[in-house]
């Protein structure tokens, strides 16, 4: 009775105590604040995670410098994997609200994350880091392109935004996300193809309910089909596949009800 009550003890006691041992032990290796882990000469690239080959990264370097005395704009990159500087690289870089923080890490879900000054939202929006996110930093892209390259075309975007300006979309258009254009054009084409039937007799085109039905199928057409991709680049291709894409929509949807009324008409 005696050692069992004596087990019963015990035994939580060790694995507490084995718990916490275990906690102390991990707890250095997170780094969250460690200057230590930057160079002693500053430099606008920091490559913890080495994702960067070293040719590749001596020319991001001049670019950022270069552009940085052009413009006054401050980019700078981290890239970490199990060790993080953590808040040391606000001294270290002297970070402000003219500056970009771009922080590549691979063990989340997205590559890249980016810490960005009060004065930069005034010409890349908050909506523009988002889908720059998820545009280079998904998993996707980074593994038919590389995370080198997901940071490089992360931060021309950038770059080349600031020197136009501002940008309130991340220029270039996507194959997929044109692909989805392409969809809801057609698919406008098909609600106004539809609404086009005419419902009475000797009438060839049912314009009151196309007008009717024009929020729909314009905002699929307009809104989700032409407008994301006039934003995002002047080739006229995507915009003609489109517009064709709304035409066959139409069309095949218009005929198809036409055609099917039409033996029931006769008889």
């Amino acid at each position: 009775m005696a050692h069992r009550l004596t087990q019963r003890i015990l035994i939580p006691l060790f694995a507490g105590l084995l718990a916490i041992s275990t906690w102390f032990m991990a707890a250095p290796a997170q780094a969250f604040d460690n200057p230590e882990l930057l160079p002693s000469t500053e430099t606008p690239i920091v490559d913890l995670a080495n994702f960067l080959p070293s040719l590749q990264e001596d020319s991001l370097i001049k670019d950022l410098e270069t552009f940085e005395n052009e413009t006054g704009w401050k980019v700078r990159v981290l890239t970490q994997y199990d060790q993080s500087p953590g808040r040391a690289v606000i001294p270290f870089w002297g970070l402000d609200d003219h500056s970009i923080l771009l922080v590549a890490d691979s063990r989340g879900g997205n590559l890249l994350a980016f810490s960005v000054g009060d004065d930069v939202y005034e010409f890349l929006p908050r909506t523009f880091w988002i889908e720059l996110q998820t545009r280079f930093g998904n998993l996707y892209y980074v593994r038919d392109n590389g995370a080198n390259n997901s940071i490089v075309h992360a931060i021309g975007a950038v770059t080349q935004c600031l020197k136009d300006g501002g940008c309130d979309v991340v220029p270039g258009l996507p194959q997929e996300q044109w692909i989805l254009t392409l969809i809801t054009s057609i698919l406008g084409g098909v609600i106004c193809g539809l609404a086009a039937v005419p419902r009475k007799e000797g009438q060839v085109i049912a314009w009151q309910w196309a007008l009717i039905f024009s929020p729909l199928w314009g905002i699929l057409f307009i809104a989700f089909g032409i407008g994301p991709v006039v934003t995002r680049t002047s080739d006229w291709l995507p915009i003609f596949r489109n517009v064709m894409g709304f035409s066959i929509g139409l069309l095949v949807a218009y005929l198809s009800s036409v055609l099917r009324m039409t033996p029931t008409s006769d008889a």
